[in-house]
């Protein structure tokens, strides 16, 4: 395995883009306290997850499917599906929130396990079959309705209001607890159980992987459902904080989702990366947004100039390091 000396120390080369990732985003937050009056302080960066709490958990999704060297494009759209649902539904003396959440849950990781049986039955590649779901799920928004549906059920809205006080004036969200939760359920599935040794194996050498013994097939379909359970849990989230269903929700989250989870450090290749990447790839675009909007002279599209700047580094970054390391 291929090291890097620091000090008397040895890094081994799968943790440098996750520590590369993780200076990034120190070196950030100090250049913005630096600049920025009230930059420094411990809210901005919960805000960061409060604002972004939706966005992580549908990067923890696709980090499991791009783990396996697949890709899914369609968490956007399934986002917005979700909000659209959700909202349809509670509509007026609707469904009550206890039988609307699970539906959605349900629908989103069904449109996941259709798409990866397609791929591993069919031997489709995973792009063109989620480009497909993409534009299906995006389609099926506006038979829901074209308008933007408001949600005004009493009890998500309380909870979508519900402010949670830590110490010290700071606060969350209760979308961040369940981003938080999501978060340590898959780093528990992905790093301890043998489903998440066989992900790290089918992404390294699907091959080697099956003349081991290993369920690959499974593997594949079951790493889409849950990208498809994680974007329908994003959409409702984003319902949490939009209080809207809307079919033009979340045009583009699947190239954020994407993004983060490339500037986390995972491999687009399969076979290397960590969740805790995949966090900081979202605390850093995050940053990236707070930064322009304390700067207030800067368009929103700059965000997207940043973005794209530091996926040319990260790429780099993992085509001089992944030779060593595959997981």
């Amino acid at each position: 395995m291929s090291t890097l000396t620091l000090g008397r120390g040895r890094v081994p080369a799968k943790y440098l883009p996750v520590l590369v990732t993780g200076c990034l985003f120190v070196a950030m937050f100090a250049a913005g306290g630096i600049r920025y009056e009230g930059f420094a302080s411990g809210q901005v960066v919960l805000n960061v997850f409060i604002d972004n709490a939706f966005l992580l958990v549908v990067a923890i999704g696709l980090t499991f499917v791009i783990l396996t060297g697949g890709i899914d494009l369609s968490v956007g759209s399934v986002v917005a599906l979700s909000t659209m649902i959700a909202a349809a539904l509670m509509e007026g003396p609707g469904w009550p929130p206890y039988l609307v959440i699970p539906l959605v849950l349900a629908v989103g990781s069904g449109l996941g396990l259709v798409m990866g049986y397609v791929v591993h039955a069919f031997d489709i590649q995973p792009f063109i079959v989620t480009l497909a779901g993409m534009f299906l799920a995006r389609g099926l928004c506006y038979t829901i309705g074209t308008d933007s549906i408001p949600i005004a059920d009493p009890a998500f809205t309380v909870f979508a209001q519900t402010r949670i006080d830590l110490f010290a004036d700071l606060w969350i969200s209760p979308s961040v607890v369940i981003a938080v939760v999501v978060v340590l359920v898959a780093a528990y599935v992905l790093h301890y159980t043998r489903f998440g040794r066989t992900v790290y194996a089918a992404g390294g050498n699907e091959q080697s992987a099956l003349l081991m013994g290993l369920p690959v097939g499974r593997t594949k379909i079951a790493v889409y459902t849950i990208s498809g359970f994680c974007s329908a849990l994003g959409g409702l989230l984003l319902s949490f904080y939009m209080l809207s269903g809307y079919g033009l929700h979340a045009v583009g989250m699947e190239l954020d989702a994407i993004a983060a989870v490339v500037i986390g450090g995972t491999l687009l290749t399969g076979g290397s990366g960590f969740l805790l990447g995949t966090v900081l790839g979202v605390l850093v675009l995050g940053l990236i947004q707070t930064i322009i909007s304390f700067e207030g002279t800067l368009l929103s599209w700059w965000t997207k100039i940043f973005i794209g700047m530091l996926l040319f580094v990260f790429i780099v970054l993992q085509r001089l390091f992944s030779g060593g390391s595959r997981r």
